[in-house]
C-alpha cells in the first residue's frame, strides 16, 4: 500500500493471542506503516461474552460465580497480554501513533462494529488458515468481515514452516 504524503491514515488490526495476529502486526508495520507518515494505528481485541461460556450445551446448566469470575479475569489478563504485545512489536518498530480499543463481542460481530464507527482506511487482520472442514464448522473472522466491512480489507497470511530435509 504506497503511502500518501501527508495523508493520516487510520489503520484498523485486529489482534488476538495467536501468532497468525502478530504476524499479520508486523507485517503491517513493515509493509503498510511508513515510519515518517502520519499514520494512526488502531489495535482493536475481542473479548468474549459472558455468554459464550455460561449455557454453552444448551441445558441451562450455569457456571458458579465463583467460575465466572474466574473466566472474567482470565479474560481480562489475556486482553492485557495481547495488548502489551502488540503495543511492544509496534514500539519496536519506531514511531507509530497507536490507539488501543479492547470491546466485548464475538470477534467477527466487534471488529465489523468498530470498522464501521472508525471507517479506517484499511483492516488488517491474520488468517488461521484453517482448511475447509475447520472454517465450515468453526467459521472465519476474516471471511465474515471482509464480507461486511466497507474498507479495505488485508488478510495476512503466516507462511508456513519450510521443511527441512
Amino acid at each position: 500500500m504506497a503511502e500518501t504524503v501527508g495523508k493520516e491514515r487510520k489503520i484498523l488490526v485486529a489482534v488476538d493471542e495467536s501468532e497468525e495476529s502478530m504476524h499479520a502486526l508486523s507485517w503491517c508495520l513493515e509493509n503498510v506503516v511508513s515510519e515518517n507518515s502520519k499514520d494512526t494505528l488502531v489495535l482493536l481485541h475481542a473479548k468474549p461474552l459472558r455468554s459464550a461460556y455460561i449455557g454453552l450445551d444448551g441445558t441451562g446448566y450455569m457456571l458458579s460465580s465463583d467460575m465466572v469470575a474466574a473466566i472474567e479475569r482470565y479474560n481480562n489478563e489475556m486482553a492485557d497480554c495481547v495488548m502489551a504485545k502488540a503495543k511492544k512489536i509496534c514500539h519496536d518498530f519506531g514511531e507509530v501513533a497507536v490507539e488501543t480499543r479492547v470491546e466485548n463481542g464475538d470477534a467477527r460481530d466487534v471488529i465489523c462494529h468498530v470498522a464501521q464507527e472508525l471507517v479506517p482506511d484499511v483492516l488488517v487482520m491474520g488468517s488461521h488458515g484453517y482448511g475447509l472442514i475447520k472454517r465450515a464448522f468453526l467459521g472465519s473472522v476474516s471471511h465474515h468481515c471482509a464480507h461486511n466491512v466497507k474498507c479495505p480489507v488485508l488478510v495476512v497470511k503466516r507462511p508456513k514452516p519450510s521443511k527441512s530435509n
